[in-house]
Formats: C-alpha cells, structure tokens, sequence
C-alpha cells in the first residue's frame, strides 16, 4: 500500500503546488492580472483535478494489490493517506509562498474582502464589522499553527469529499470461487 499512496499522493501534491506556482505570480505579483474571485475558482478546479489522483490510486491499489476487490473501509484508508500527503504538500508550499515571497497576503486578502462589500453596497456597519474582523484574522494568521491549520483546512475537506466518493463508487466484492 505504501508505493501506491505514495505514489499517487506524490503525483496529486505534485499536481497542486505546480498551480499554486502559476497563480501566484499572476495573483499577486502580476498586478492582480488574475483577481482573488478567479484564482479561488482555479484553485479549487486544480485541487479537485489533483485529488482525481485519489481515484486512481484507489483503483490501482484494487487491481494491483487487491485482486480486484476491496472494501470500502481500505479503500477510504488509502484514499485518506493519499489525501494527507497531498494537503501536506499543498501545506508546505503554501509556508514556503507566504512566509518567504508574500508575508503580507493577509492584508491583500482584507482590502479585496472589504472592497468587495462596499462595492456590494454592504451598509456601514456591516463593513465596520467586517473590517474589525479582518483585523483579528491578520493578526491570527501571522501565528504559524494557525497559518498551517486554516491552510489545511482549505484543501482536506476537498480531498476527503473525493476519498468517500472514490471508495463508494470502486469498492468491490471478491469474486466467488466456484
């Protein structure tokens, strides 16, 4: 079990920090060629391609290691570990990105959110909230355990929606011997 999750893990992570290599550029030193709203919807698109890797892995470790069977409660455990080497990929890099290149991504991100409400027209007070909001996000997300933790929780819920899925649909009974 081990080379495949590794493998695929390795193929899936691999998969999100090259994306994550384009759309920085583009997102923050590109003069926001690409916009915060289209680089959530590739980012997400890219991590939902990347965990199709967790399909296939499972697949694989079916036909390969399985015999062509396998339960639903394996499948899930290799998809899992598959998932965990992928989200801390996606982690590590993520640290990497932002303690290194851009520290101040917090601020970007709290003008573009208040932006987005005035441009809604969100009411004073709404915005005054959000802002005070804002602030105590900065100010958590400069904690590094913090910092990993919400970074994790961007990609996992991702990855582990995929594995349940992937082990539903490819669990399978042995044959019967006849």
């Amino acid at each position: 079990m081990k080379k495949t999750v590794l493998k695929y893990g390795l193929i899936s992570g691999g998969i999100l920090v090259a994306m994550m290599a384009i759309m920085m550029p583009l997102t923050f030193c590109g003069n926001g060629t690409l916009s915060f709203e289209y680089s959530e919807i590739l980012g997400y698109t890219s991590m939902i391609l990347a965990f199709l890797m967790v399909f296939f892995g499972i697949r694989s470790y079916r036909e390969n290691t399985g015999g062509g069977a396998i339960t639903f409660g394996k499948a899930f455990k290799v998809g899992l570990l598959i998932t965990l080497i992928t989200c801390s990929m996606y982690v590590i890099s993520w640290e990497i990105v932002y303690w290194g290149f851009i520290p101040d991504f917090a601020d970007k991100y709290a003008v573009h959110m208040i932006d987005r409400m005035e441009k809604k027209g969100e009411s004073a007070a709404a915005i005054a909230e959000a802002k005070k909001k804002m602030e105590e996000f900065k100010v958590a997300y400069k904690n590094p355990l913090f910092n990993v933790g919400m970074t994790f929780l961007e990609v996992f819920p991702v990855g582990l929606l995929v594995t349940l899925i992937s082990a539903g649909i490819l669990r399978r009974k042995p044959a019967l011997a006849t």
